[in-house]
Formats: C-alpha cells, sequence, structure tokens
C-alpha cells in the first residue's frame, strides 16, 4: 500500500480541499491482491484505492 500511496503522491492524483458545509467525504477501500508467476508463486502484492460512491445519491452529490 505504502508504494501505491507514493504514487498517488508522485503522481498528484488529488489535492486536499474544504468540504462544503454539510457534506460528507466519500469513503475508500483498498482492494489487495497478489500477482502470481506460472508456478503459482507470488511475485508482487498490488493495491488499489476504491471510493465508496454506492453511497451516493443522484441529485444531492453528482448530476447525470
Amino acid at each position: 500500500m505504502q508504494e501505491e500511496m507514493q504514487q498517488f503522491i508522485n503522481q498528484e492524483v488529488w489535492k486536499l480541499v474544504l468540504l462544503p458545509e454539510g457534506k460528507y467525504a466519500i469513503g475508500t477501500k483498498w482492494i489487495l491482491k497478489n500477482k502470481r508467476d506460472a508456478r503459482g508463486i507470488v511475485v508482487r502484492n498490488k493495491a488499489r484505492l476504491v471510493a465508496q460512491g454506492h453511497r451516493q445519491e443522484e441529485g444531492i452529490d453528482y448530476d447525470e
């Protein structure tokens, strides 16, 4: 996870902003997966950070 977080920082993936009054930040979740070679031996641990967008409400948190 530290490697992924460092990549986010290096690539300036996000910027810190203040939340408007009465609004809440969307939660996040780490998805972890082991990458294996042809013999099934773990060669790398992969991680990705995803937003929990299922908690958003149309018309309140976003408009389509």
